[in-house]
């Protein structure tokens, strides 16, 4: 079965939120899960105000319910305070030919296997167990049912970006 990312290929890891003691050390916010699994892209674009920044993370350690981290090239407090509000962007892996970041299959049409047309993915939910497709009907559509589709092996048959589908067994009575 193949997996599902909730990620992009540039993707919004995170931002600076304040400068952290006089060597300048930042506080980051982190939208990774573990915090510090932000730590795992490497290197940083940091984007402010139209500026795009390519820097290296010399440490980072979890700090209360946050993290810092020192940034090569930022010496103190200062040159920290300028990059406060900084959005941290970094490079997603290439993934294997059958897993997929969750924007690929946004907007994907999805088929049941008797060839009736449910409609597009219009957003992936995380619920713990499983991700689940939300399906929201089209004027190509079989009827006009928005759908909760479970995204596992026993209702995905087949995912084809280059194609542009889903193909579930689902069926339209569901």
């Amino acid at each position: 079965m193949s997996r599902v990312i909730r990620t992009r290929h540039k993707a919004l890891l995170g931002r600076i939120s304040a400068a952290y003691g006089i060597k300048g050390w930042v506080k980051v916010f982190s939208y990774t899960d573990p915090l510090d699994g932000i730590l795992k892209y490497s290197p940083w674009i940091l984007k402010r105000q139209g500026t795009e920044s390519q820097v290296e993370v010399k440490a980072l350690r979890k700090h209360g319910k946050g993290i810092v981290t020192s940034i090569s090239k930022i010496e103190n407090r200062d040159e920290a305070e300028a990059l406060i509000g900084s959005e941290i962007w970094g490079e997603l892996p290439n993934l294997d030919e059958k897993d997929f970041y969750w924007f690929q299959l946004q907007g994907l049409m999805v088929l049941n296997t008797a060839g009736d047309v449910l409609g597009k993915v219009a957003n992936i939910m995380e619920t713990g167990a499983n991700d689940v497709l939300v399906i929201e009907p089209t004027c190509a559509s079989t009827d006009k049912k928005s759908r909760l589709i479970p995204y596992v092996e026993e209702f995905i048959e087949e995912v084809s970006l280059r194609r542009g589908h889903i193909l579930v067994n689902w069926l339209t009575s569901y």
